[in-house]
C-alpha cells in the first residue's frame, strides 16, 4: 500500500468514516504513516493543524504535547521555541523564569530543568512567542515532527486535520 492509499484511509478513520480495528488503530496507522512520508510532509501537516480554527489555539496543542513529552523531548521543545521566537518571548511575562533557567540566554535549557517547567508555562510562552514571531510553529512544529509517537497523544481530531493538509498539499502539487 503506498503511503498516499494510506493517508486517504487514515484521515477517514481517524475523521469517523471508517472504523479502526482493535489490532490496528488509527494512532498506531498513523505512527506507521509517518514513516513513510517524504521529509517535511508532517512537520508541513502539523504546522497547517497548529494554524487552524478546527483546532485548539497552537499554544494549547505545544503544551499538551510538552506535558507528554520525556525530560529530553521536554528541553528539546523549550530550545527549539527559544531559538525561533528570540528576544521577543524574553519580554514575556515569563522571562524571569526563562532567564534562570537558560543563564540569561547564554546557554541551552538542561532535561532537568525542563523537566520543572509547567505545561501551563509553556502554553504561555508558545502563545506570546507565536504573536510576535508566527514562524515559531514552523520551528516547534518541525521538532515535534521528528517524534510521532509523541504526536498521536494530540488524539484523531487533531491528526485528522493535519492529515487532510497533508493530503490536499500533495493533491495540489499533484495538479
Amino acid at each position: 500500500m503506498s503511503w498516499m492509499d494510506m493517508l486517504g484511509g487514515l484521515v477517514s478513520q481517524l475523521s469517523g468514516g471508517a472504523q479502526s480495528t482493535p489490532d490496528q488503530p488509527a494512532e498506531n496507522n498513523f505512527e506507521k504513516l509517518a514513516s513513510m512520508l517524504p521529509q517535511g510532509a508532517l512537520a508541513s501537516g502539523l504546522a497547517d493543524a497548529f494554524k487552524s480554527n478546527e483546532t485548539p489555539a497552537a499554544g494549547q496543542l505545544i503544551s499538551q504535547l510538552f506535558g507528554n513529552s520525556n525530560p529530553d523531548q521536554k528541553a528539546g521543545l523549550l530550545n527549539t521555541l527559544l531559538s525561533a521566537a528570540g528576544p521577543a518571548l524574553m519580554s514575556g511575562g515569563a522571562s524571569a523564569l526563562l532567564s534562570q533557567l537558560t543563564g540569561g540566554g547564554q546557554r541551552p535549557v538542561t532535561p532537568q530543568e525542563a523537566a520543572q517547567v509547567s505545561p501551563d508555562l509553556v502554553n504561555q510562552l508558545a502563545s506570546h512567542a507565536e504573536k510576535h514571531n508566527p514562524s515559531v510553529i514552523d520551528s516547534v512544529t518541525g521538532f515535534y515532527s521528528e517524534h510521532p509517537t509523541l504526536v498521536k497523544t494530540l488524539g484523531g481530531a487533531v491528526l485528522s486535520v493535519a492529515l487532510a493538509k497533508i493530503a490536499s498539499r500533495q493533491q495540489q502539487s499533484q495538479a
